[in-house]
């Protein structure tokens, strides 16, 4: 039959009835059918649909084992964020992205150990308690962890100048669900803007900025695993996220301390930066 622009969703749709797996089937049916609305909505030209492809093609180029353009496009785009709301915990600490600099292991470390390799200026030390949601400490839990370095950089941006693991570890809570760890005060970043979603960042006029946070993945035998952040309350950007993924249940205060129990608790040397962020796990449907 001809194909024309009020025949042409139907038509797609009905090439996928024979889908076997009925939630496949669903997905690729509604995308074709979101799809064609948007192009019929926009009716782009020949020449910016061959620069969307163009664009999407150089997306894929960039993406490479230590950098992830296509999850940056769908962070600065919201998706990110809108999936992991959707998927979040009922109950319990927030979700928020991964990010795209998620792409290595993190080290095994001890409790109380330094993720910071390069010996950053400003020392600071990260505790917090990993429960359930029903108030009961969580022994044996992991919690992964990593960020960027003082000046808003990730190891694997600059392998030349830090250390492979470097802001990164990945911790066991004790017997009461405590973990702590010392690092570097976190700072706020910009994305990478060197690729094809940082030309779109500009020809849109938005910047590329982060607020200061740290990444964490906590899970636990039982109960749901969440990714989340501790971002820095009152850092620069924090109402404009260049990711949308600030909630304000994960603000935390990073406190300048000169505690000198505290200190001796963690072995630094006060002055010392102090952020307390505890992690409530839902427990997973018997």
């Amino acid at each position: 039959m001809d194909f024309t622009v009020d025949s042409a969703t139907p038509a797609v749709q009905a090439s996928f009835d024979a889908t076997p797996a009925p939630r496949l089937r669903a997905i690729l049916q509604s995308l074709t059918r979101h799809l064609h609305d948007f192009v019929r909505e926009i009716e782009p030209t020949i020449p910016e649909w061959n620069n969307a492809i163009e664009f999407l093609t150089a997306v894929g180029k960039a993406c490479t084992d230590t950098r992830q353009e296509f999850i940056l496009l769908s962070d600065v785009l919201g998706v990110s964020m809108l999936v992991e709301t959707i998927n979040g915990q009922d109950a319990g600490t927030e979700s928020t992205v991964l990010s795209p600099f998620h792409m290595t292991k993190s080290p095994a470390r001890a409790l109380g150990d330094s993720i910071d390799e390069v010996g950053g200026s400003r020392v600071c030390v990260v505790s917090g308690t990993v429960r359930s949601t029903s108030g009961r400490p969580l022994a044996g839990a992991t919690v992964d962890v990593w960020q960027c370095d003082e000046n808003g950089l990730y190891d694997v941006q600059v392998p030349d100048v830090q250390p492979a693991g470097n802001g990164r570890g990945l911790f066991t809570t004790d017997e009461l669900g405590r973990y702590w760890f010392r690092t570097v005060a976190p700072s706020h970043y910009p994305i990478p803007t060197d690729g094809p979603v940082g030309a779109l960042l500009n020809a849109t006029g938005r910047h590329p900025y982060r607020p200061a946070h740290v990444h964490f993945i906590a899970s636990a035998p039982a109960h749901e695993e969440v990714t989340t952040h501790a971002f820095v309350a009152g850092s620069p950007y924090i109402d404009s996220d260049a990711v949308f993924a600030v909630k304000k249940g994960l603000l935390v205060d990073f406190c300048e301390t000169t505690d000198s129990e505290l200190g001796v608790r963690y072995g630094v040397e006060p002055p010392f930066i102090h952020a307390t962020f505890d992690i409530e796990l839902e427990e997973t449907a018997s």
